[in-house]
C-alpha cells in the first residue's frame, strides 16, 4: 500500500478480530492509488475482506484534533527523507 504511491503512513490500529484501520496521507491521487493497491492486496489473502475505505480530500486543519491524522515525530523523519527524493519528471 505505501510502496504503491507517494504517501506517508501516519499510523495503523488493530481493532480486533483481524480488523485494522490504516491512515495514510498525501496527494489525493496518490492516496487513491495507495488505497486501491491495499484493497487489491487484501483481496488476495485467503478470506481477506475489505469492510470499508474512506478518503478525505483536503481535510480541514481542525480535523487533526478529532482524528489521529497528525504527522508524529516518528513519522516526520521518514517524511523529510521522502520529500528530499523527487522523481526526475517532477519538480
Amino acid at each position: 500500500m505505501v510502496k504503491a504511491a507517494r504517501v506517508t503512513l501516519v499510523g495503523y490500529e488493530k481493532i480486533g478480530s483481524g480488523r485494522v484501520t490504516v491512515i495514510v496521507r498525501g496527494d489525493v491521487s496518490e492516496v487513491q492509488a495507495s488505497v486501491a493497491a491495499g484493497v487489491d492486496n487484501v483481496k488476495r489473502v485467503n478470506g481477506g475482506q475489505v469492510l470499508s475505505t474512506h478518503i478525505i480530500a483536503r481535510p480541514h486543519e481542525n480535523l487533526e484534533y478529532v482524528l489521529p491524522i497528525r504527522y508524529t515525530e516518528d513519522v516526520q523523519q521518514f517524511r523529510d527523507q521522502t520529500n528530499a527524493i523527487r522523481p526526475m519528471n517532477r519538480p
